[in-house]
């Protein structure tokens, strides 16, 4: 298996290599090697190439199906550099559509909602994003010093896409999908996303579906998380409701994602950088993990490799056993360090 390989910025370089870790010991189980190639990102890259993204690392990544992509940390790259973020160049350029967000509550983690058990598929290419809104430039305007604005897009096509991407996961999982907008105030744009995936429901007469305005799910999320399974909104709104799910299950430090185009995926977890904690060893492995895992899912369901699957469950099902044990870094209440979790995993492996 080629891996493209990228550790990005703050706790990027301790939780990424962790996660090739666990990822190339499951796969070893099952009799498949690995082949990784790391690529210059964030401020490494910054140092060595001058830019967070080399135009030699988007050349590369073309060349893979498959990367582990640690976060970076923009805020603190000098100012003619910040924006596009790398992420955003990325997603962009490979057309990575479909984000996927787990938030599940595990044994041995105490979460708030105890019962929550939901994936949230964002639409990741348009929306009230304004870097992913425009050919040239951003969708964020100022026409004076005093005013701002800025321009959200939906279109029928990328709605469409992600819908069907979250009926084929509701059929994987409970056969369940809640339809998240804000058609009562932004009747034209969330309101033409509600209505495309309700059409391509009609596809699907086997799951459940229905809607919910995104102030209102926030809100249930907290109260009756138990009530969905899988939820799809367009990109901010996803954002938003992840990052909340995630603080429900247990700690943002859980919280896996991927994206994914038709013919590639990322695997990127959902946390940011957290420079305050970079390096000494205190950074839960478990999101990045957790991602790698997905990002061998996606590969193993594409390509119909038991094996590959069967490495994915087992990635699961170690870190599900290490979290019950009671190997916790500190956001969990715990004292593992970064090492000593993944190590525990890899046994467990």
């Amino acid at each position: 298996m080629r891996l493209a390989v990228l550790d990005g910025d703050g706790i990027g370089p301790e939780v990424v290599p962790a996660a090739v870790s666990v990822a190339e010991r499951a796969l070893d189980k099952q009799g498949i090697g690995v082949q990784v190639t790391r690529l210059p990102f964030g401020a490494a890259a910054i140092e060595s190439h001058g830019v967070p993204i080399p135009g030699s690392t988007l050349d590369a990544l073309a060349e893979f199906d498959l990367w582990l992509v640690g976060p970076h940390d923009s805020a603190a790259y000098p100012a003619e550099l910040r924006h596009p973020a790398p992420g955003a160049v990325m997603r962009k350029q490979f057309d990575l559509f479909s984000n996927l967000r787990p938030a599940t509550a595990v044994s041995g983690v105490p979460a708030t909602t105890p019962d929550i058990d939901v994936l949230i598929v964002r639409e990741n290419s348009e929306g009230l994003y304004a870097d992913r809104n425009m050919a040239v430039g951003s969708g964020e305007f100022m026409p004076t010093p005093d005013v701002a604005l800025s321009v959200g897009l939906i279109t029928r096509t990328a709605t469409e896409r992600i819908a069907v991407e979250a009926f084929e996961a509701a059929r994987r999982r409970r056969g369940h999908v809640t339809v998240v907008h804000k058609a009562n105030v932004l009747r034209m744009t969330t309101g033409l996303f509600r209505d495309v995936c309700l059409q391509v429901a009609q596809r699907y007469p086997d799951v459940r579906v229905d809607t919910e305005h995104v102030d209102a799910m926030a809100a249930l999320l907290v109260r009756r998380p138990a009530d969905f399974d899988v939820i799809v909104t367009e990109n901010l709104f996803g954002d938003i409701l992840s990052d909340l799910a995630a603080e429900l299950s247990g700690s943002l430090g859980l919280a896996a994602s991927l994206n994914s185009s038709a013919d590639r995926a990322m695997a990127q977890a959902v946390h940011g950088a957290a420079p305050d904690i970079a390096g000494r060893g205190l950074a839960n492995p478990v999101a990045t993990i957790a991602s790698a895992a997905m990002l061998l899912r996606w590969h193993g369901e594409r390509s119909a490799d038991d094996a590959t699957l069967r490495a994915a469950d087992a990635i699961d099902g170690a870190v599900s056993h290490v979290l019950a044990d009671g190997v916790l870094t500190a956001d969990l209440g715990g004292s593992a360090s970064t090492a000593e979790f993944t190590t525990a995993v890899i046994e467990a492996l």
